[in-house]
This record gives structure tokens, C-alpha cells and sequence, in this order.
């Protein structure tokens, strides 16, 4: 029920596409998304704070698409977001000397050190890498196409980097408590 929870706005963004097209498709994901907030702030009397952030995210963005009605802001706006959660990794870990994935996920999980800052150099490399494969095939491909990038080849592109990133810490982990660090 979470994951059909969690996936809700990205559903329903997927089906008001094909039906309807892009704007329509950005609003319905906009009130979906306040939609599963007001939900979740209801049955469990707060609301995570990545899901603040996501909400925050696609009011901004999806509120300047619907305002814009630029084809090509449409299609540079992932990248931009890409590279802007890349750049606050990057610029958390070298200017700030704070991890931020640990400051956001730590609360679920425990790592050594190590394998945080692995964890948050990969992320950047993965957005920053996502923020250009965007571009790519935003502007060699048609609409439909890109959208299925979006929903289905970036989601897909996501999860084989997170099941490689949990086998690796996962072997990373068993190798510094073998090792007694």
C-alpha cells in the first residue's frame, strides 16, 4: 500500500499524459501530490520531510510549467533538477563538510562513515549523469517518447543504481565489521 502510496502522483501524471497531454498531466500530478500530503499529514499526523521537499519541488516546478508553457523549459526542468540535487550533495560534502543523505536518511539506517560519503559521491555522479541523459533524449526524441523515458527509463535507471549501491554497501558493510573497524 505504501508504494502504490508513494506512486500515486506519478500514476496519475502517467495517465492524465496519455489522455490529455502535458499541462493537464502537471496539474493533476501537482493536486495529487497535495492530495497524498493532506493523506498522509491525516492518517499518521506528520509528513516526511523528502516528502515536503518533493511537494515543494513539483508546486515550483510544475506550477512554472503550467504558467510557462515552454516546450523547452519542460524539458530542461528534470535536469535542473538533477543537477541542482547533485550540486547540494557536492557542495554539502566539500563546502559544508556535511553529508546530506546521511542528514536525511540516517534516521533509517545506520552506516560507518565510509560508506556515507561513497553513498553521497555516487548520488551526485548518478544525478549528475541523469541531469545529461535528460537533455539527451529530451531533445532527440519526440514528447511521448521522453515521457517514457522519464517515468519508465528513469525510474528503471534508478532502481538497478540502487539495488547496485545496496549490493555494494552491503558487501562494504560486511567487510568493515569483518575487518573490526
Amino acid at each position: 500500500m505504501k508504494l502504490l502510496l508513494d506512486f500515486f502522483p506519478i500514476i496519475l501524471f502517467f495517465a492524465a499524459f496519455k489522455f490529455a497531454g502535458i499541462y493537464v498531466a502537471t496539474a493533476v500530478a501537482i493536486a495529487a501530490t497535495l492530495i497524498q500530503i493532506g493523506y498522509l499529514h491525516y492518517k499518521h499526523g506528520k509528513v516526511e520531510p523528502m516528502q515536503w521537499i518533493s511537494l515543494g519541488v513539483i508546486v515550483l516546478f510544475g506550477g512554472a510549467t503550467l504558467i510557462s508553457h515552454n516546450d523547452t523549459f519542460i524539458k530542461w526542468k528534470p535536469t535542473v533538477l538533477y543537477w541542482i540535487m547533485g550540486g547540494a550533495l557536492l557542495l554539502g560534502q566539500l563546502i559544508f563538510k556535511k553529508n546530506l543523505l546521511k542528514s536525511l536518511m540516517g534516521a533509517q539506517m545506520e552506516l560507518p562513515e565510509n560508506a556515507w560519503r561513497m553513498m553521497n559521491w555516487s548520488w551526485t555522479g548518478f544525478f549528475a549523469a541523469m541531469g545529461v541523459l535528460n537533455l539527451w533524449v529530451a531533445f532527440h526524441y519526440d514528447l511521448d517518447t521522453w515521457v517514457n523515458f522519464k517515468l519508465f527509463g528513469g525510474l528503471g535507471l534508478m532502481a538497478l543504481f540502487v539495488i547496485g549501491q545496496a549490493l555494494f554497501l552491503g558487501k562494504y558493510i560486511k567487510t568493515d565489521e569483518a575487518s573490526g573497524s
